[in-house]
């Protein structure tokens, strides 16, 4: 895979599989496009230009449709066009339905469902003149499943699905593709946190009998991303040893 003259927008790239995500693009030679929302992302652009990556960061809570706009102008305006958008912000806030405030539960849809339709509806103008462009979400097994004490983090993953569907559907003639990756039990900084008898259970239920990694999760979004997936879209692709099938 070679994505050399591409230009690559990764949102929530700061750490984990995001992170991972935007820093296997720029190993192909993409022009990659990084987002966070704090000052951190800059730190992730340093790291990434002292390896030689070609690599722009913007800040900006991309949930809000002026930050979306803007970090699509602020690509086009680095790199002069968008050809892959992967939609990856996300964050958790896990309370049992009880007691789960409207915040909780506002602050998940917004981040991880409803960016990804601000920054798909920014880029789409773009990649229809073009006739051609990626789109790749990132859901969650959780997403198919759902989970306990996840109603709203496991929501904005179905929905994502959803989203995803439609919008292969809507911009399929254009020679727009748009697929969904859904990982499973990946080892990152939010499941790090999780106790030793939480981790065992998920591991009972992975046939593989390991976690996966974000390398594994950016190889998978990569290979969406390439011309050996041209025909392929409307998809959602596990990536989870096999925990959900």
């Amino acid at each position: 895979m070679d994505f050399t003259g591409k230009t690559v927008v990764v949102t929530g790239s700061s750490r984990g599989i995001g992170k991972a995500i935007a820093e296997r693009f720029a190993q192909l030679n993409a022009n990659v496009v990084i987002n966070g929302t704090n000052k951190t992302i800059f730190d992730t652009e340093k790291e990434f230009i002292e390896k030689g990556y070609k690599v722009k960061a913007f800040e900006g809570d991309i949930s809000s449709a002026e930050n979306a706009k803007a970090l699509i102008d602020f690509t086009v305006g680095s790199f002069g066009t968008v050809d892959v958008l992967v939609n990856n912000a996300g964050i958790t806030r896990d309370k049992l339905l009880v007691r789960m405030g409207d915040e909780d539960w506002d602050a998940v849809l917004d981040v991880n469902l409803k960016s990804a339709f601000l920054c798909t509806r920014a880029v789409t103008r773009i990649m229809m003149k073009q006739r051609q462009g990626v789109i790749i979400n990132v859901s969650s097994v959780v997403g198919v499943t759902g989970n306990a004490g996840q109603a709203n983090y496991s929501a904005s993953k179905a929905g994502l699905i959803g989203f995803t569907k439609s919008v292969a559907k809507e911009l399929g003639s254009w020679g727009i593709t748009c697929n969904a990756v859904a990982p499973g039990f990946i080892e990152t900084d939010m499941t790090s946190r999780l106790s030793d008898e939480i981790k065992e259970k998920f591991l009972d239920a992975i046939p593989l009998r390991r976690v996966g990694t974000p390398s594994e999760v950016a190889d998978t979004v990569c290979f969406l991303a390439s011309d050996m997936a041209k025909y392929i879209t409307g998809q959602v692709i596990h990536i989870d040893g096999g925990m959900v099938m």
